[in-house]
């Protein structure tokens, strides 16, 4: 993968664009930091918790629109593979944004924007798991973990080869390493529901 100097610009611009941290600025606007309530992590899922379902939502699609924009900048400055990479760039960006101190949210829906960027099918299959097991558990962590185990495999089906696979691979293996914690209490059945 030859990376020209547009390219390696998209790949820096997403990484900024991930850092564009949607849960901190939507709930500062109501006057709240996200990151000192509810679980304290600046994701879709805890602003649902905190702030409630609107504002939840926003931040959802803000989120997947970050993964979606950086992976659409990349493949037009390079093709699929700088697009991978770029769109791994964002979900690095969310997970560890240089603008607020490098604490940031766990990377899904930034992963399922990059995933739409380059397989909208696969996407399309994230969200249905991602909505079956959350509609049935209320557990976002669960379903976030499992979409990305289910997902990931299947995008090798889809066709996806070399620099792009292992770009994707590397995103969702860094959403499933930053849910390392809600991994252990899933495991002691301690982990907590969207809605209680």
């Amino acid at each position: 993968m030859d990376l020209t100097v547009g390219a390696a610009l998209a790949v820096i611009a997403g990484y900024f664009i991930g850092g564009l941290e949607s849960a901190v600025l939507v709930a500062r606007a109501q006057g709240v930091d996200i990151r000192r309530e509810g679980s304290g992590n600046p994701g879709a899922s805890n602003v649902f918790r905190v702030l409630g379902t609107k504002a939840g939502a926003i931040v959802f699609l803000f989120d997947v629109a970050k993964g979606l924009a950086a992976t659409l900048i990349g493949s037009a400055a390079g093709g699929p593979a700088v697009g991978a990479l770029a769109g791994f760039a964002a979900v690095v960006g969310h997970c560890y944004p240089v603008f607020f101190k490098f604490r940031g949210g766990k990377g899904g829906a930034a992963f399922g924007g990059m995933v739409l960027g380059l397989y909208p099918l696969v996407a399309l299959l994230f969200l249905v798991v991602f909505s079956a097991i959350i509609v049935t558990t209320k557990v976002a962590s669960l379903a976030t973990i499992t979409a990305t185990v289910v997902g990931l495999p299947v995008v090798w089906l889809a066709g996806a080869r070399g620099w792009v696979f292992v770009w994707i691979l590397a995103a969702g293996l860094l959403v499933l390493f930053r849910h390392r914690g809600n991994i252990a209490r899933l495991v002691a059945g301690r982990e907590r529901k969207v809605r209680e």
